[in-house]
C-alpha cells in the first residue's frame, strides 16, 4: 500500500489522505491497550498567550536517540521506541512514509482537546509529512484554511490513518474540539520526521 492508495480529500492547497480501516478493529483495540500500558503518559504544560496552562490531554514522546521536538515554548526529549510503536513505524515505512519520532496523545474523554494549530515547526522541514493513527473513541477532526473560507470536518475512526503532506501545514490549521457527549478515551499517534 502507498499513500496514493488512501482516499484524497478535496481541499485546496493541501494533500490530505484518509483510510478509515487501516488497522482492523481487533488489532486496533489490542494496540490501544498495549499503548495505554506501555507508554509513560504525562500531562505537560503549554504556553498560550504568554501564560502556562496544563495540557488538556496526556502525552508521550518517542523516537530515535537524541531526537528533540520544540513547540509552545518547551522542548521534548524522545523516549526510546516501544515494540508496538516501532512496528507501526515499520508499516509506515513500507508506504514510503519515513519517520524518526512519534507524538502520542491520550484524550481521556471528550473534554480533552487539541486547539487550532499547524505542524510547521522549522525542524519538520518545508513540506512535513504527518501520519496520524487513531485508536479508541471516534472524534471530530477539523481543518480550516488560513486565508480562504474553506473548512472541513472528518470523523476519525478507530484504526484509521490520516496523512497530511505537501503544503498542508503552510495553508491549513487543524484541531480536535471538545465533545462533551464522548465518555470513552482515544489515543492518537502522530508520526513525523524531524531534521537535525
Amino acid at each position: 500500500m502507498q499513500i496514493s492508495d488512501l482516499y484524497l480529500l478535496n481541499l485546496p492547497q493541501a494533500s490530505v489522505y484518509y483510510l478509515p480501516n487501516w488497522l482492523n478493529a481487533s488489532r486496533a483495540s489490542d494496540l490501544e491497550q498495549r499503548l495505554r500500558d506501555e507508554l509513560d503518559w504525562h500531562q505537560g504544560d503549554v504556553k498560550v498567550f504568554g501564560r502556562w496552562h496544563k495540557t488538556p490531554r496526556l502525552q508521550a514522546w518517542h523516537g530515535d536517540p537524541d531526537v528533540q521536538y520544540r513547540y509552545s515554548g518547551k522542548t521534548l526529549n524522545a523516549m526510546p521506541w516501544t515494540p508496538a510503536l516501532d512496528n507501526l513505524r515499520f508499516e509506515l515505512q513500507k508506504m514510503d512514509i519515513a519517520t524518526n519520532a512519534v507524538l502520542a496523545n491520550l484524550y481521556r474523554d471528550g473534554n480533552d482537546k487539541m486547539g487550532w494549530h499547524s505542524d510547521n515547526e522549522p525542524e519538520l522541514g518545508e513540506q512535513p509529512v504527518i501520519a496520524s493513527v487513531s485508536l479508541g473513541a471516534e472524534r471530530d477532526f477539523l481543518l480550516r484554511h488560513r486565508k480562504l473560507q474553506h473548512k472541513c470536518s472528518l470523523t476519525l475512526k478507530h484504526g484509521s490513518l490520516l496523512v497530511m503532506s505537501g503544503d498542508t501545514q503552510h495553508y491549513w490549521q487543524h484541531s480536535l474540539p471538545v465533545r462533551k457527549k464522548v465518555s470513552e478515551s482515544r489515543i492518537n499517534l502522530t508520526f513525523r520526521r524531524l531534521r537535525d
